[in-house]
């Protein structure tokens, strides 16, 4: 027990001193990130009717499917998820590698933002503020308490090598940096796919079982 406590003690470090040496480059993702959210709302905000209804009806065929028992196939679910997550990190490590990809990241954190703020503000649109915070909870919130941290940690590792590497062009620097992006790119990539899993097997649970208490 106290072999365990002194890793999670060291790991807490890591993580808290990995945050300090970069708290700048934190901030700019984040704020990124809530542009896109703040435009994922206004987007459903300005909709006019025909889209709306397109999207109550998506919505609401979905959740009387749930109530109907309509089975999810979670190996489905599970496989596209992984795959999705894997493409992620993969593209995210790729254009965090170029000079010219730091638009391009900073473009997919705006959008994974932008899809948060549209799904909480059409099930709310949708369903009402009750029932859509229900839904926003229990089919979004809990992988994304993973996932969200580990897109803005990705996009902070692509600012941080192409400062290094703006900073000291020597190849046997770049070479080091591209190695530290890759290998914590691969650690946020096993964190992506755990996130994938909650998705799959706690949020579409927790979804299920309390589908009966959204109107």
């Amino acid at each position: 027990m106290r072999n365990i406590g002194k890793r999670s003690n060291k790991v807490k470090n890591v993580i808290i001193e990995h945050i300090n040496n970069n708290l700048k480059e934190y901030i700019i993702v984040l704020l990124i990130f809530l542009i896109g959210v703040v435009f994922g709302v206004i987007f459903v905000n300005k909709a006019n009717t025909e889209q709306i209804n397109e999207i109550s009806s998506y919505i609401t065929n979905f959740i009387n499917q749930l109530k109907d028992n309509a089975s999810i196939d979670k190996s489905e679910l599970l496989k596209s998820s992984l795959i999705s997550n894997l493409l992620l990190a993969i593209l995210l490590w790729f254009v965090g590698s170029t000079v010219i990809g730091m638009p391009i990241v900073h473009g997919i954190v705006a959008y994974r933002g932008f899809c948060i703020g549209y799904t909480i503000s059409s099930a709310i649109s949708s369903l009402g503020v009750g029932s859509g915070i229900i839904f926003s909870l229990t089919s979004i919130f809990f992988q994304n308490i993973i996932f969200i941290p580990c897109i803005l940690a990705l996009a902070v590792s692509g600012i941080k090598l192409y400062k290094s590497i703006v900073k000291d062009k020597r190849k046997e620097n770049i070479k080091i940096e591209i190695t530290r992006h890759t290998i914590f790119c691969l650690l946020m990539l096993i964190l992506l796919e755990i996130s994938a899993l909650i998705e799959t097997y706690i949020s579409t649970n927790l979804l299920q079982s309390c589908i009966k208490y959204i109107n």
